[in-house]
């Protein structure tokens, strides 16, 4: 069975190879070259790096390394709740049966020992990209708002929660964006909340429309509320997306029968170089944008 059918739709698994020993790298990505994305580390910060950049689907990892071994790459890889989804197999010469407890305690999925035969460790990769997909559609259905098809509050509060530890930790800007759709009430009392629902499922849409990069997350914030975490992300980029949804949104020309004109939205933006306080903020943000007359974007300082 082709592995490409363990990945979503459109892509090939994404398999990470991490061994200080190039020729065990290049034997491992003669297997696996045919159908998936291969990437290759030979240390484990490296590899760590690559990880939180590239977000692979399985990690096939060495234990024995100089600097950070294969223990510690994946302790941190399941520290991390943006990386402890990432599958780990242990590829080692090391056979006691202490060993592999240990793997299978740090966190690893399956163990393997060197030499290894092809065959196997298909079979192995296999059924765990076939796992980790499974595991991933699960966590997507949990944290998608089920009206609007964006992510759901539970998975921002998530993400930004982590997001917000790594600024602090690489003092990297990150920046939110509250979106409000301008007199909703009205919409729902004009039309009727059948309408409405279809109202707030184009204005999402369209706010997603505006994200370029995968690491950019929209959500349902709560009833006509939206909100947008953009990770590495000063307050001119953050202000020069949120005016593009304003302007999507916009262009869309959506009419409002319960103000004569169009569906509008209010946004609010707000970053700081580690993240803290950026929804208060981004609230402030948006209730000026709402006192300036609605259908604009106002911004502070987080």
């Amino acid at each position: 069975m082709p592995l490409s059918r363990q990945a979503p739709p459109g892509r090939r698994p994404r398999l990470l190879l991490v061994d200080d020993q190039p020729a065990n790298i290049q034997a491992l990505h003669r297997v696996f070259a045919g159908d998936c994305q291969v990437l290759m580390a030979t240390d484990g910060a490296r590899a760590l790096q690559l990880c939180r950049e590239r977000q692979p689907d399985l990690v096939l990892l060495d234990v024995q390394m100089p600097g950070m071994d294969g223990h510690e790459l994946c302790a941190e890889l399941k520290a991390d709740p943006l990386l402890r989804g990432i599958a780990v197999i242990f590829v080692t010469a090391q056979h006691h049966p202490d060993d592999e407890t240990r793997g299978l305690d740090a966190g690893a999925a399956d163990f393997i020992t060197k030499p290894f035969n092809p065959a196997v460790v298909r079979a192995r990769v296999r059924t765990q990209l076939t796992l980790k997909h499974q595991s991933d559609l699960l966590r997507e259905l949990a944290f998608v708002d089920g009206l609007t098809g964006v992510h759901n509050r539970r998975h921002f509060d998530e993400r930004f929660l982590s997001e917000t530890r790594r600024a602090q930790r690489t003092r990297s800007p990150l920046a939110v964006v509250l979106a409000d759709v301008d007199h909703f009430k009205r919409y729902n009392d004009a039309l009727g909340h059948l309408a409405g629902d279809d109202c707030l499922r184009r204005v999402a849409a369209a706010l997603r429309a505006c994200l370029r990069r995968p690491t950019d997350l929209l959500a349902r914030y709560g009833g006509e509320e939206f909100i947008c975490l953009l990770p590495d992300t000063d307050l001119a980029g953050a202000i020069g997306v949120a005016q593009q949804m304003e302007d999507g949104l916009r262009a869309l020309a959506l009419p409002h029968p319960g103000i004569a004109g169009i569906v509008t939205v209010s946004l609010g933006v707000s970053a700081a170089a580690q993240g803290q306080g950026l929804v208060e903020a981004a609230d402030k943000a948006l209730y000026l944008a709402k006192a300036a007359g609605r259908g604009r974007v106002s911004w502070v300082e987080g």
